[in-house]
């Protein structure tokens, strides 16, 4: 598991920043353009960070499984954005099919709303984990406050609902900005992001989504799907499901094993 007491260079940069433009305008006022460039770049560069979903600057974000799961040959399957009472149940059936564990990042709405789904997922074994309350499109935007609702709100009711309190949270699409880490290390909670992904969100050409996945496949990576808002192939079928065969023939010719993130990251 990441350390969540890391403070990063970036942070003690910014802060630092901040109290030398404030002593250089205080010492000086006509330096306050320079001060004022220095904290714009400041921000610029924290606010690129936020929106580059792998990055580290900000705080710990897993990216690729431990070194000792590595070793294991194992990979990480991550399905975002469910339960969805149409997909979801198909993609269990297929997981099943092909010996394959994933975890599922869920919104917490969802799990509310699609509650014997949700619990469905974990007695086949699956891992549950924290996708925030209602996938924000400005999640980026929010402040302390609204990062404690979002988090703290899907924290709860996964934990009610299946009786499993997720430790591994991934933020809608990636993105956020620098408060967001203090609010995940109160509730215990990981940041995860991934290795691979195929955008099978918004991509409804298989071939195209399993090359972006498949391509390079390694021991150690963490993969993304979706089977909430999952795009449809022309013929109407969730890319997903064209995809997750294809994904296991790859596993068991490169003889890795698909395994929660949980159970990867288990020390």
């Amino acid at each position: 598991m990441i350390s969540h007491s890391h403070q990063t260079l970036l942070i003690q940069a910014s802060i630092g920043l901040h109290a030398f433009a404030a002593g250089a305008v205080t010492m000086n006022p006509k330096w306050w353009p320079m001060a004022l460039a220095t904290l714009v770049a400041d921000h610029a560069v924290i606010t690129g960070s936020g929106l580059w979903p792998r990055s580290t600057w900000l705080g710990p974000n897993l990216r690729r499984l431990p070194d000792e799961a590595a070793a294991r040959r194992q990979v990480a399957l991550t399905i975002d954005d469910g339960p969805d009472p149409v997909v979801t149940p198909r993609v269990l059936d297929a997981l099943d099919a092909h010996g394959l564990k994933a975890t599922f990042f869920c919104l917490g709405i969802r799990v509310v709303e699609h509650a014997a789904l949700a619990r469905e997922i974990v007695k086949r074994g699956h891992a549950i984990e924290n996708h925030s309350y209602i996938h924000r499109h400005d999640f980026s935007l929010l402040g302390p406050g609204g990062y404690e609702r979002e988090v703290s709100t899907a924290q709860r009711v996964i934990a009610d609902t299946v009786g499993s309190v997720p430790t591994f949270f991934r933020a809608p699409a990636g993105l956020r900005n620098v408060f967001l880490q203090a609010v995940l290390a109160r509730h215990g909670l990981s940041l995860t992001s991934w290795t691979r992904r195929g955008f099978d969100a918004v991509r409804g050409d298989p071939d195209r989504v399993s090359r972006s996945l498949l391509s390079g496949l390694a021991a150690g990576d963490i993969l993304l799907m979706h089977d909430g808002n999952a795009a449809r192939t022309p013929a109407g079928e969730p890319v997903i499901l064209e995809v997750l065969p294809r994904l296991a023939d790859a596993l068991r010719e490169a003889k890795l094993a698909a395994v929660t993130l949980r159970g990867a990251c288990a020390t």
